[in-house]
């Protein structure tokens, strides 16, 4: 099964932009939602978030090193305003003041079947700086989307492997 993502970019309005990815997993809806929310593991597997601390329940907070690639890393509080165990993990980030550029992130886990899902990782940008980070969303943004969707579908199935020939 190849690591391909499909991605899209879409304009909802002078102000807003949604960022968009999929990917099939070679899993259970439960194996990815675990790896996804093991926090503590992320630094071995995620490059685009190398560091997060906290607890996939609503209403808790998630303290993460975001690095996009071609940018810097940045430290970021992420408020959790959904966690439906093996459904949906979902957080709010804000760029500086609430209106500038705000991102309301989504992954969506949706069975195909016993040991197959799609994740679907979205994300809703909007505020004041959307015109002018555009361009930076595009790239390095979805960028990384597409390279965390491949590492946690390398993750996932890999551990299962490793679960199946009695390596973990």
């Amino acid at each position: 099964m190849t690591e391909q993502t499909t991605s899209q970019v879409r304009r909802n309005s002078m102000l807003g932009m949604t960022l968009h990815t999929e990917i099939l997993i070679e899993a259970s809806p439960k194996q990815v939602w675990d790896v996804l929310t093991d926090f503590a593991s992320y630094g071995e597997w995620n490059q685009s978030i190398p560091y997060a601390q906290g607890v996939a329940s609503t209403g808790t907070l998630l303290r993460v090193t975001i690095h996009w690639p071609g940018l810097r890393s940045s430290p970021y509080v992420l408020e959790v305003l959904a966690a439906a165990p093996d459904r949906e993990l979902r957080w709010m980030g804000r760029f500086g003041k609430t209106g500038l550029m705000d991102g309301d992130h989504r992954f969506v886990i949706e069975p195909i079947g016993v040991s197959r899902c799609k994740v679907t990782q979205t994300e809703y940008f909007y505020g004041w700086l959307v015109p002018f980070f555009a361009p930076w969303l595009r790239r390095n943004v979805l960028s990384g989307f597409e390279q965390m969707n491949a590492a946690l579908k390398n993750r996932v199935e890999t551990g299962i492997s490793a679960e199946f020939s009695g390596m973990s």
